[in-house]
């Protein structure tokens, strides 16, 4: 899946970890022709359904993530990504992929976690998502087996996580496509 010359970046870790905004600073430093399929889009979005073992949103992550890499572009899928629940599906999606593939985790105490939860924008999800959500859904480092990611904990800026995984990945030597 994919050729040589694509590059797949997965960035998971837990709520509030920075993994949406590292996303969006690849893609604003490279440019077109990154895919981001994103957990939160897919399953909350597309779907609205529950995170749960076997839900069809990690198929059809799956699914997204190939077919972009299929036709040339080069793809992030980040998200919470229980390992439980996304590991299978995301080291097969390793596994398949041709070309450059880099695994990230982003970690932070449930203490940052909550401090960074607060300075989110959006008031209509800070009422609804509270600590005992962050509380429920918080896993310390809930890392994929066969050492696949490298952690990056939150001492490390956003600006140097997306200067880290655009060098890691290559992704800084690739000219992006005007599509």
């Amino acid at each position: 899946m994919g050729t040589e010359d694509t590059r797949l970046v997965v960035v998971r870790g837990n709520s509030a970890t920075g993994k949406s905004s590292v996303a969006a600073g690849l893609r604003e430093k490279f440019g077109r022709n990154l895919a981001i399929v994103a957990q939160d889009n897919v399953r909350r979005i597309v779907l609205r359904e529950r995170d749960r073992p076997g839900a069809v949103n990690i198929g059809l992550i799956d699914l997204t993530a190939r077919y972009a890499l299929d036709n040339g572009f080069h793809v992030v899928v980040e998200g919470i990504l229980y390992a439980d629940h996304y590991g299978a599906m995301l080291r097969d999606l390793v596994r398949a992929h041709h070309g450059i593939t880099r695994c990230y985790y982003l970690h932070a105490s449930f203490e940052e976690t909550m401090r960074r939860h607060a300075t989110k924008a959006d008031a209509e999800y800070l009422a609804h998502v509270n600590e005992h959500h962050l509380r429920d859904w918080y896993r310390e480092k809930d890392l994929l087996p066969d050492a696949l990611e490298t952690v990056i904990d939150a001492a490390s800026s956003l600006d140097e996580t997306v200067q880290q995984i655009l060098s890691e990945s290559g992704l800084d030597q690739v000219l992006p496509i005007d599509r």
